[in-house]
């Protein structure tokens, strides 16, 4: 008897002509707090359980197994050109290819998943950008490792997926204050919350940074993990549960 599988994946019109999706948890095989395509090996939930739901991905992009490659994320700027699965994962925070064929892919479960496409070059790319990867330039690494693969900028297309929104994404005055370090200028990506806490615009921050370096278009899909526990899977909504894990949405793409 054949189990038929059905994925819920978002797709967005700039990256049309390229495969690629932001897989949502739905149709995985984990359960528990993890009920769903929990692709994160970093994760306490079943190894097999997770390369199975990896093996669900890599089959709705088009690829076996082995050419679904991800990275060791560490939260860094470094970006990494691949033209085959790595022996050994390298640390780093975002992948480049040129090579037909192989998903390239990245985790998050808050954090901002951005795919890039400068379709005419034939250059792709798959970022994994939180606040920290953001503000130490891990977009602006990924856009210089598309250049240097072929691409140019004024032809890419970026993408950012499920991501934690600003009513959910409360920080402190010392995280309020590195963005002011940085650029005065960020504080119009907080508003004021509770308890003399503020409330961060990680999306915004995001797309404003990608639409200086100079990309073609840039978009958010809209959708906020910590707000749709049905669909994503969110560190601060299990933080906040007193849960003690949780589980990886992939984000991936592929010429």
């Amino acid at each position: 008897m054949t189990v038929t599988v059905t994925l819920d994946i978002l797709t967005s019109p700039l990256l049309d002509g390229v495969k690629h999706g932001f897989f949502t948890r739905r149709g995985g095989a984990s359960s528990g707090i993890f009920e769903g395509l929990n692709c994160g090996g970093g994760s306490s939930d079943q190894s097999e359980i997770v390369a199975m739901n990896r093996d669900r991905a890599a089959d709705a992009m088009g690829v076996s197994s082995g050419r679904l490659v991800t990275v060791h994320q560490v939260h860094s700027a470094t970006a990494v050109t691949l033209d085959a699965r790595p022996a050994d994962r390298p640390r780093a925070d975002a992948i480049v290819t040129t090579t037909p064929g192989l998903a390239i892919a990245v985790l998050t479960a808050d954090c901002q998943p951005v795919l890039f496409a400068d379709r005419e070059a034939g250059v792709v790319a798959a970022a994994h950008a939180g606040w920290r990867g953001a503000l130490d330039g891990v977009l602006e690494a990924t856009l210089d490792a598309m250049e240097d693969a072929g691409a140019r900028r004024d032809r890419i297309h970026a993408v950012i997926g499920p991501s934690i929104s600003q009513q959910a994404y409360e920080v402190g005055q010392e995280f309020f204050e590195r963005f002011l370090d940085e650029d005065p200028m960020n504080g119009r990506y907080f508003v004021n919350g509770a308890n003399g806490k503020f409330l961060f615009d990680l999306p915004a921050y995001g797309l404003a940074r990608l639409r200086a370096a100079g990309v073609a278009e840039a978009d958010w899909t809209r959708h906020c993990t910590y707000a749709d526990p049905a669909r994503f899977y969110s560190y601060r909504r299990a933080t906040h549960k007193g849960e003690a894990d949780y589980g990886r949405l992939i984000s991936a793409i592929r010429l």
